[in-house]
């Protein structure tokens, strides 16, 4: 989706705030991920807006997009963030974000990844599993700390979205389901080192329709409810992320207000504070993947190609989950075509679009591919040796290269 307010034409030239696209290609190379400063604050305060009357804190989901100058532009607004890693936490340390407004979550953490979190000071460990716990348990007990623990619940509600972003489903690896809560409990009554004070879930990504959320946050208020009844101080209740963005004009993402509308009722005078999780919501539009035409062709049958130096090494989403991303021409032109945008990557399933009515652009002209923000550059990879692209911000007229390119040097840099 072309976000008009910070992506824009001037003069016939697509422009990310007030600098011009063709102009940080001839500057960085290409491909190149542009992202919008603007557009990320812009999206935090929306969310936060929706949610003002509600006692909440939002932590950004560092997956969406980990680069330390995203997670920082955030920060600098208050955010805290949600890590699913070791790699995550250091990260979000490392762009600036106090270790009390992090929470930590994550269905494998290794013992050394707990022992990173509870050193660091992170305000929750989510567990999700028993076994989990007891690690959790053996970590903090070694280290003469109590871990400050949130346990996440599955709470075996199947949202309408793609099966590989369906996270809330008992079918699926996430979260305790309800009927092992109550070994859970009995588990915290028993490790001297754990205290729980959060429920935690997560239903899943690209959920357009509030009533999902409605179902499973009256699930999660039952829990909350039966785990006051057993005595636990619960302090926070985290509902997740999983809001929706525009990815396809023709299918507009559901307004963060319509959740809100739903959700606040439901938890104001519940005695909590209300996390939230967004990570696609807040960077999704906020970045663009600038890739050159190398070569155009038809074959035999009259089908058009478009053959751009970007693929799904830098952008997988089309090939792992068949998603849609408009792909514009940096520069307009007046006619257009019916092509396959695809990359140089050795596999089929290397593309951007199929069959797209695209501007007839020619051969070393630029084409962005739009709403490449979240799971865009952190899902990167260098298969067939490829090196992963630079990566810019703009605020304004200010350009700010926040990623080099990777070299040569650095494909084989860890091997011996």
């Amino acid at each position: 989706m072309l976000d008009s307010h910070f992506f824009s034409f001037s003069d016939g030239t697509l422009c990310c705030e007030s600098v011009r696209l063709d102009e940080l290609a001839a500057q960085f190379g290409t491909p190149l991920f542009v992202t919008s400063r603007q557009s990320l604050v812009s999206q935090y305060r929306a969310f936060e807006e929706a949610f003002a009357s509600l006692p909440h804190f939002t932590c950004y989901s560092v997956k969406a997009n980990f680069n330390l100058s995203v997670i920082r532009a955030l920060a600098e607004e208050g955010c805290g963030c949600d890590v699913n890693s070791g790699g995550e936490l250091y990260r979000a340390l490392k762009a600036g974000v106090p270790a009390d407004k992090i929470i930590m979550a994550g269905v494998g953490k290794n013992e050394a990844e707990i022992k990173y979190g509870l050193t660091s000071g992170v305000m929750m460990i989510k567990a999700e599993s028993i076994s989990e716990l007891r690690a959790i348990n053996r970590v903090a007990e070694h280290l003469g700390k109590v871990a400050q623990v949130g346990v996440r619940i599955n709470p075996n509600v199947t949202a309408e979205t793609h099966p590989y972003i369906t996270t809330g489903d008992s079918k699926e690896k996430f979260g305790i389901d309800e009927d092992g809560l109550g070994e859970v409990f009995e588990l915290f009554r028993t490790l001297p080192n754990l205290e729980l004070h959060g429920l935690d879930m997560h239903i899943g990504s690209q959920i357009f329709d509030p009533e999902y959320y409605v179902a499973a946050t009256q699930k999660l208020l039952e829990v909350l409810e039966s785990a006051r009844h057993l005595g636990f101080d619960i302090k926070w209740l985290d509902l997740g992320g999983g809001f929706p963005v525009t990815y396809d004009p023709q299918k507009p993402a559901t307004p963060i207000t319509k959740f809100a509308e739903k959700l606040i009722p439901m938890l104001e005078d519940k005695g909590v504070t209300v996390i939230f999780e967004p990570g696609r919501f807040i960077a999704a539009n906020a970045s663009v993947l600038v890739t050159r035409i190398l070569y155009r062709k038809k074959n035999h049958i009259g089908k058009e190609f478009f053959i751009v130096d970007a693929g799904m090494t830098e952008l997988i989403r089309p090939a792992l989950y068949q998603s849609h991303h408009e792909v514009l021409s940096v520069k307009q032109h007046d006619k257009s075509v019916v092509a396959d945008v695809v990359g140089p990557v050795c596999e089929s399933s290397d593309f951007f679009a199929r069959h797209r009515t695209i501007d007839d652009a020619p051969e070393g002209e630029l084409l962005a591919v739009l709403s490449a923000g979240a799971y865009g550059a952190v899902m990167g990879t260098n298969y067939n040796g490829r090196l992963r692209p630079a990566e810019v911000m703009v605020d304004g007229d200010e350009v700010t290269l926040t990623r080099r390119r990777e070299t040569f040097e650095q494909l084989v840099q860890n091997e011996l």
